[in-house]
């Protein structure tokens, strides 16, 4: 593994030129032996922040954490024509190639089980040992329709509430963002409060990223996302690969099953009582899930 950063305590950080700027990387554990993990945040545009329990394996292997461009502490240019997959596939390749990881273990959470999913079959790299695919959205038509049915089980009122200002575009008002902070408590993190690095994500999110990529809510898909189906094509990854949920989750266990059982030989664990953050809900039993899977494939 190569790498030129600024060395402390909490890792080694640095900037990796790619295509339309350059993006900020962290190694924690940067001189242990074992295959490093990359870890790919979700959003899209939601910075690695919220990830950062998963430094916790650093006792064993690097962990690799990058914000993608566009957000957190990485450029955020202005040009929408960079938010596309391919580009951020490219990204992946280029921040790979730069660290000089030859074998890796990769896990992405939310989108980034989209953008791993894509690495996979198009890049089709070699020495990836293992993949690791956390509240997976593999069909975007799915997942719209599992909003739906979420939103079904709440109230009257919230329901009219959501759904006219998804019919509205009006996204801004006080109802609307109290009504949708409900639904996030239910499917998204079930913690009281929410942890200091969920509130950081949230807070240097990219939301021209996730606007352009997906659209101006979970419920409303009109980014280049909104036909993104994979799901037939999981057949194609040769990797032993893990399915992480929630049993709240917005990536739903009926969902996270059915892609587990279109790739042969991958398992699949759901973490009861919790929902798309199940990594923070669940950071234990998150962790030793991840470390034995990992640790399992490698000795072999």
């Amino acid at each position: 593994m190569n790498y030129e950063g600024e060395g402390s305590a909490k890792g080694v950080e640095g900037y990796i030129p790619v295509t339309g700027g350059k993006i900020w990387y962290k190694i924690v554990g940067a001189n242990r032996k074992k295959i490093p993990l990359l870890v790919l945040h979700g959003g899209p545009g939601a910075p690695h922040d919220y990830l950062e329990p998963l430094e916790a394996l650093s006792d064993e292997r690097p962990v690799i954490f990058y914000d993608q461009l566009g957000c957190g502490n990485s450029d955020k240019p202005s040009d929408k024509f960079l938010w596309t997959v391919e580009r951020f596939v490219s990204e992946l390749e280029q921040v790979r190639s730069y660290l000089g990881l030859d074998k890796m273990h990769l896990l992405g959470q939310s989108w980034g089980t989209m953008l791993a999913v894509d690495f996979m079959l198009v890049k089709k790299p070699k020495g990836v040992m293992s993949l690791i695919l956390s509240g997976p959205c593999l069909s975007s038509s799915r997942f719209a329709s599992d909003q739906k049915l979420y939103l079904l089980e709440l109230s009257d009122a919230l329901q009219k509430t959501i759904n006219e200002s998804e019919i509205s575009g009006c996204f801004d008002s006080k109802e609307y963002q109290d009504a949708m902070m409900i639904y996030y408590k239910i499917h998204v993190c079930r913690l009281d409060p929410w942890p200091d690095c969920l509130n950081r994500t949230l807070e240097k999110l990219g939301h021209e990223v996730y606007e352009q990529m997906w659209g101006p809510s979970e419920f409303t898909l009109t980014g280049c996302l909104k036909n993104y189906e994979r799901v037939d094509l999981l057949k194609e990854i040769s990797v032993p690969t893990l399915f992480t949920c929630g049993r709240y989750d917005e990536a739903t266990p009926s969902s996270t099953t059915y892609y587990h059982s279109m790739l042969p030989g991958s398992e699949i664990v759901i973490f009861e009582g919790a929902s798309h953050e199940h990594h923070l809900e669940k950071k234990g039993e998150y962790l030793e899930v991840v470390r034995n899977f990992i640790n399992k494939i490698e000795n072999r």
